[in-house]
């Protein structure tokens, strides 16, 4: 797998997720500018977010998926949608998380730690899924607390919405898990050496 991801990611193929990832290196800039360090550190993040799809060589549907729900969850925090928007916090949590969750699993089958999705009972790679969106969900969790109590108070943390995240958390996972043999199909990964 290792060996696969820099071939991958350097194909020639033009992707429309490759338009998404030059705007997000774009907002990376403008966010810096506009609203200052902290967007930096989440932009930062985005910017990582969009480049692993692909060197995983997901299909371009999911790649595109992946990479807009990423720099879409990016501006929401630097434009503080999460706590100005009624549900939007949870509307992200479920979608991206799910997503990531997916994400995840293709990366568990790529290093052998899971079945591919082609091999795995449907089941098992649903509850594998949501188990990878809780488990996402409480790193975005420390992550927000880490950011209150280091950073920036203003970062939203609470025990009512920390659960709550932690729920969506779960169920975009699950729903992900149900979605993972589209999700997982169809992937173009460049062997180095053409093997």
């Amino acid at each position: 797998m290792i060996a696969s991801l820099g071939p991958t990611f350097l194909r020639p193929r033009f992707l429309v997720a490759d338009v998404v990832r030059a705007l997000t290196l774009v907002s990376l800039v403008v966010a810096v500018i506009g609203w200052g360090g902290t967007s930096f550190a989440v932009m930062s993040l985005c910017l990582l977010g969009v480049v692993v799809p692909r060197m995983l060589g997901l299909r371009p549907a999911f790649d595109v998926l992946v990479c807009v729900l990423v720099l879409v969850s990016g501006w929401s925090s630097v434009l503080e949608w999460y706590t100005t928007v009624f549900l939007w916090d949870k509307v992200v949590h479920v979608l991206l998380t799910g997503v990531l969750a997916a994400v995840a699993y293709v990366i568990g089958s790529d290093v052998g730690a899971v079945s591919t999705v082609e091999r795995a009972r449907q089941p098992i790679a649903v509850v594998l899924a949501t188990i990878a969106g809780f488990g996402i969900g409480a790193v975005w969790e420390v992550g927000e607390w880490a950011g209150h109590t280091y950073v920036d108070s203003a970062v939203a943390v609470g025990y009512v919405d920390t659960i709550g995240d932690l729920a969506a958390d779960g169920l975009g996972g699950l729903l992900a898990g149900f979605a993972l043999p589209w999700l997982a199909a169809r992937r173009e990964v460049v062997r180095p050496g053409g093997r």
